[in-house]
């Protein structure tokens, strides 16, 4: 079976035809978060029931425990200074891992009430951490602990890298999730996977403006409408191009909103990122498992 469903002639020219979808580790209860770390040439993803951050050396493709327990560790992402930003479940708070391996606390709360369950994470250019927060790891046992929302909603926010200071930027989210900017970074967008706790509700990725300040965000209007499963976690590539999971598959849209590619995976996929030393390595998160297939493109930062 070929890797790839071609909708759009833009997305043939995306694509490498000899290439193979690789399954590089397998073993996992729900994988998600991942990100890649050039200098050591590794990627680490999460696997949250089994409360564990996996790890993956490119050099030689083994596969080892990064961090256990890993206080049911959800979306991770790098910052500019290569260090490990993960969202955590268990502690419903989002922290940095420093080079010497301790863990400093970033955010736990919002105007004194703890957080939901941190859930993707991306940082800016100028290394402001912005970050969703549904209800997932407070819903049940399963992926954290039961609980209920102290905040009461569910909210995308914004953490300044000189004060500290924590901003709620999109309050209109039922379920706000994975998140990313253009390359550009006019442009933040957002997934919501609602339709987990509200029957018929649209799955979408809403785009919202950045305002010229850097910090807040203006108008928003919908990108993209999921037509298999769930969008959750998605990428930016250099051309605009967002790669998303969407079911059990992972589709290709490009910055108009037009869906023009497909790569099937089999299974349920929940997050991507870029990787290897030129970046063209798209790492693919499905259920159980951790893949990989070689593009003609590359990650956007």
């Amino acid at each position: 079976m070929k890797p790839f469903v071609v909708h759009d002639a833009r997305f043939a020219a995306r694509l490498i035809g000899h290439v193979n979808l690789e399954k590089l580790a397998t073993g996992c209860r729900w994988a998600e978060g991942p990100a890649y770390f050039a200098a050591g040439r590794y990627l680490v993803w999460s696997d949250i029931p089994n409360d564990r951050i996996m790890r993956l050396d490119e050099t030689d493709g083994s596969v080892s425990v990064f961090r256990q327990p890993s206080q049911n560790s959800n979306g991770n992402t790098t910052d500019r200074q290569g260090r490990l930003i993960s969202c955590e479940h268990l502690t419903r708070r989002v922290t940095r891992t420093e080079h010497d391996g301790s863990i400093t606390v970033l955010a736990d709360a919002f105007e004194g009430k703890r957080f939901n369950s941190p859930n993707d994470v991306v940082v800016k250019s100028d290394d402001s951490v912005w970050f969703s927060d549904p209800t997932y790891g407070i819903d049940s046992d399963y992926e954290g602990l039961m609980a209920t929302s102290e905040i009461g909603r569910s909210n995308v926010y914004r953490l300044d890298p000189a004060t500290g200071a924590l901003a709620a930027v999109i309050t209109d989210r039922v379920q706000p999730n994975g998140l990313a900017f253009s390359p550009d970074e006019r442009i933040l967008y957002v997934a919501d996977t609602g339709r987990s706790h509200i029957r018929d509700l649209p799955v979408t990725i809403t785009a919202y403006q950045v305002n010229p300040d850097g910090r807040s965000l203006g108008a928003s209007s919908t990108f993209a409408t999921c037509t298999d499963g769930f969008f959750d976690g998605f990428r930016c590539d250099i051309h605009g191009n967002i790669w998303t999971s969407a079911g059990e598959n992972v589709f290709c849209f490009a910055a108009d909103g037009t869906h023009i590619g497909t790569i099937p995976i089999g299974e349920i996929v929940a997050n991507v990122c870029f990787g290897g030393p030129r970046r063209n390595r798209l790492y693919i998160c499905g259920q159980t498992s951790l893949y990989s297939i070689y593009l003609n493109t590359r990650a956007a930062v």
